[in-house]
């Protein structure tokens, strides 16, 4: 029986999904600002970089690569 191969370990799949979290967070964070148009600290400073490190955070998911598994072998 042929076993299917994902794209990604199941590493890769938790870290993207910390990043699409932080992704939210940051745009969360920027619907907080009360200045006129977005236009203060969350809106035009801690938001944008929080989403950067969202979009890092995916980078990284994408690009990670986990150990090769030892094999089990017989002596």
């Amino acid at each position: 029986m042929s076993e299917k191969k994902f794209a990604f370990d199941r590493v890769n799949y938790l870290i993207m999904i910390g990043g699409i979290v932080i992704l939210f967070l940051g745009f969360f964070i920027m619907t907080l600002d009360k200045e006129t148009y977005g236009f203060g600290f969350l809106g035009l400073t801690l938001g944008p970089i929080v989403v950067m490190l969202g979009f890092l955070t995916q980078f990284v998911a994408i690009l990670y690569k986990p150990k090769a598994k030892p094999e089990n072998t017989a002596d």
